[in-house]
């Protein structure tokens, strides 16, 4: 049997699992993302937890083919180093491959967090079927990850996909990327939620927010909509961009469900410019919790 290690590093959380060829989690493990100690600290850290996993499982040395790590952008993955994701200040600039080859000698493979879920995506989930399809997740912020033409778009640096700074509304205010209304800043969990905290002058969550829309709370329920025609101009934005087949819609907004989807296939089928666009085939996720460490894993077992 051959198997991989999955690493999916996140802001606040960091996901090790190991995966077998059929893509199968045989064990896994979290632990939370110290942004307190040094992004090396973090990785010996990692290491140990998949160490113990491999041992637990009792794995042999040779059965261990690699580690897929996925890292959110930006990133550089030929040189293997996290360059400045937001959520991520304190590993601006690391070189996260060479960390982890103090610890390991199999082959390390590195991509973007959404690139990794879109392959997780293809391999196992809703675009098995699917030879160009757009992986999209909604979430703290809004990603993408790019099959075209049965592989990976990747780009030059890995960092293909970073829709979550397509501007959408420049009249909505400052992103921290320094442009103005991004899909990210107006579209995202986190702008739901602050722009609803706004409105009430209290703190909010996301799921609040749809749980006031849904008993009929008149300023939630316009902003839900809102929010669901700014993620609709996103989705065609890609559909006239990519031509793909399928788009795939994963991350905690959308666990909305229906609501969310019924709304953007609606705005997609009288928006996207060409005809065949306006009926892309647009499906939830199949992954849901484990689909960061299977996609890192991914990048192991699936030529891509």
């Amino acid at each position: 049997m051959r198997y991989a290690a999955g690493i999916d590093i996140g802001g606040t959380k960091s996901a090790i699992g190991i995966v077998d060829q059929q893509g199968t989690v045989i064990a896994k493990r979290t632990l939370p993302t110290d942004q307190s100690v040094t992004p090396d600290v973090m990785v010996d850290r990692i290491a140990d937890a998949l160490k113990e996993l491999i041992q637990d499982t009792k794995i042999a040395e040779a059965e261990l083919i690699g580690i897929g790590i996925g890292a959110p952008g930006p990133l550089n993955t030929k040189k293997g180093t996290i360059v400045k994701p937001p959520n991520l200040r304190g590993w601006w600039d690391f070189a996260i491959v060479s960390s982890f080859e103090r610890h390991f000698t199999v082959p390390i493979h590195f991509e973007n967090d959404a690139t990794a879920a879109a392959l997780a995506e293809k391999w196992l989930g809703a675009a098995k079927e699917a030879e160009n399809f757009v992986y999209i997740t909604i979430s703290t912020g809004i990603g993408a990850g790019i099959y075209s033409h049965g592989r990976l778009i990747t780009g030059s640096t890995g960092n293909a996909g970073d829709v979550g700074h397509l501007v959408i509304d420049p009249a909505a205010g400052a992103c921290v990327c320094g442009q103005q209304g991004c899909w990210e800043y107006i579209a995202s969990g986190t702008a739901i939620a602050r722009q609803a905290s706004q409105l009430l002058g209290r703190d909010v969550s996301t799921k609040e927010v749809f749980d006031l829309a849904d008993d009929g709370h008149v300023q939630m329920k316009a902003l839900v909509d809102q929010v669901f025609r700014y993620i609709g101009i996103g989705c065609v934005t890609l559909i006239n961009t990519f031509d793909p087949e399928l788009l795939v819609i994963g991350g905690g907004v959308s666990q909305v469900g229906d609501p969310l989807f019924d709304c953007i296939r609606d705005y997609v089928s009288r928006h996207a410019l060409n005809p065949t666009g306006r009926n892309t085939i647009i499906v939830p996720a199949a992954l849901l919790q484990d689909a960061g460490l299977i996609g890192a894993a991914a990048l192991v077992h699936i030529p891509y």
